[in-house]
């Protein structure tokens, strides 16, 4: 797929179809919840400014909140790195043992005399 960031990995390993679905929509949740976050901080920023009780009271939930979404981002980042490399493994374990890769050239590789 052209313009597709995950279509060739390293030597020419390939992720299926499915993972990078995965991918992409684990990236959607993180930047839905970085959209959320930036307005929660917006909004925590205008509370403070106006140093209404009741704003600054509702500011420790906003901020709750927010380090809820940070925690859930570093999660699903967490997920994706496993996921990204659990994929590659099974790829290059494929490579290694003499298996084709997407260029139709063997996985081995030579040892030269010297």
């Amino acid at each position: 797929m052209e313009g597709d960031p995950f279509a060739g990995i390293g030597n020419g390993t390939h992720l299926d179809g499915k993972m990078v679905q995965t991918f992409q929509k684990n990236f959607v949740k993180v930047q839905d919840i970085l959209d959320q976050n930036r307005l929660l901080i917006n909004e925590i920023n205008q509370n403070h400014d106006s140093k209404i009780p009741d704003n600054l009271g509702r500011n420790v939930g906003l901020i709750r909140e927010l380090n809820s979404n940070i925690r859930r981002v570093v999660d699903l980042y967490s997920d994706l790195s496993n996921s990204f490399t659990k994929s590659i493994d099974v790829s290059s374990e494929g490579d290694s043992n003499g298996a084709l890769k997407s260029d139709g050239k063997a996985g081995h590789k030579r040892n030269r005399p010297g």
